[in-house]
């Protein structure tokens, strides 16, 4: 069976090296501590260090809770990366007609992205495509 990300391929939507970004994004999901949204997601960070992976971490308090993505980057600024290059992200039980909206970073993760990745790089989200940062958060708080 297919992965809607190799499904989107079909329409050479990514190319094989994002295909592998997406896949490490949906194995970064599979370590996700969700049990109160059973929602898993999962990140995937190409940087100048290498692939920096992050899954969402959750807490009964909500508001302490972490997404994938912010994960990831925190990790990765941890870790002493300085370059990111493109993220990846999956949320490998969201159903496949779900909306896009379902799919996609909240705000607070693109507000965080903006401060350490350029707005033109590519995010790479499974059921949906390529977009750039500047496309979901066009006017970042600064």
């Amino acid at each position: 069976m297919r992965t809607i990300s190799e499904a989107m391929n079909v329409a050479g939507l990514f190319s094989e090296e994002e295909l592998s970004l997406l896949a490490a994004a949906r194995q970064a999901a599979k370590r996700a501590h969700c049990p109160y949204s059973h929602f898993a997601v999962g990140a995937a960070l190409e940087t100048d260090i290498g692939i920096v992976l992050g899954c969402n971490v959750e807490n009964a308090s909500y508001g302490l809770s972490c997404c994938a993505e912010r994960v990831a980057l925190f990790t990765a600024v941890a870790q002493g990366a300085t370059r990111f290059l493109r993220l990846a992200l999956s949320c490998p039980a969201t159903a496949p007609d779900a909306p896009v909206e379902s799919r996609m970073p909240c705000g607070a993760c693109l507000q965080v992205l903006s401060e350490f990745l350029p707005l033109e790089t590519p995010l790479l989200i499974d059921g949906v495509g390529k977009k750039q940062l500047k496309e979901l958060l066009p006017y970042p708080f600064r």
